[in-house]
């Protein structure tokens, strides 16, 4: 055992007794903090707010569930707002998204159409926190991080929405269609903002969904169609 897993395995048993002690986990790891993080308008919010809000969040059950939640990453005012179901395993330990083998995937296909998540992407999730076992997230779960993604979209103001999966393009699309029929198509997303916003009109984002790069490592014939769907969002971009 290295010195760096003695070091988690030591933080994880501080907090296991915290959680028997109080009932409830408390991170031990401060929120992530956001270069160039631009408030949407003077006085208004900022992606740093919301990360600080949603690791203090306790609307749900996942809250005592999880390590750590997974806010988001990636640059202010993206190209592309890169959006999944839920956060894995590893993304609960680290409190990033897509950090696992299926980010690595992923970051490889934002690669592939020139996006990355250091220069013009965000990535961040439906739901914060890691559902137990990697379950599906719940409606009410969903439900109570939906304020968090509005808000995340307010503040980021992208270009183009990419769902990863059927999960993300279901929530975002607010449809019970199976990914298969929402792939690879356009489709005109209109943001919906806190009560509270002052915004006179909420833009129209171009939003496309493909297959979650999951997905991708069970069935590798679904790559091509994965790869083609891409192809019409890079297509979309440069045009």
């Amino acid at each position: 055992m290295t010195a760096e897993d003695k070091t988690r395995l030591a933080l994880l048993l501080d907090t296991a007794g915290a959680f028997l002690r109080d009932c409830h986990w408390r991170e031990r790891k401060a929120p992530p903090v956001f270069e160039d993080d631009v408030p949407a308008e003077p006085g208004g919010d900022s992606l740093e707010t919301i990360a600080v809000e949603i690791h203090e969040c306790r609307a749900c059950g996942l809250c005592g569930l999880r390590i750590l939640p997974v806010p988001g990453e990636g640059v202010p005012q993206p190209r592309v707002l890169v959006i999944g179901e839920a956060p894995g395993s590893e993304e609960d330990e680290r409190g990033k998204p897509f950090v696992g083998v299926a980010g690595h995937l992923l970051d490889r296909m934002l690669a592939s159409v020139n996006l990355s998540r250091t220069t013009n992407c965000f990535i961040t999730n439906t739901v914060k926190c890691r559902p137990p076992g990697n379950r599906d997230p719940s409606p009410e779960e969903t439900a109570s991080c939906a304020p968090f993604l509005a808000r995340q979209i307010r503040v980021l103001r992208p270009a183009y929405i990419l769902c990863m999966g059927r999960i993300a393009a279901q929530t975002m699309l607010r449809t019970g269609e199976g990914i298969g029929r929402l792939r690879g198509k356009f489709f005109d997303y209109t943001p919906e903002y806190p009560p509270d916003n002052n915004a006179a009109i909420a833009p129209v984002i171009p939003l496309i969904a493909t297959y979650h790069p999951s997905a991708l490592l069970r069935d590798a014939e679904l790559k091509r169609p994965a790869w083609e769907d891409l192809k019409k969002l890079l297509a979309r971009i440069q045009t």
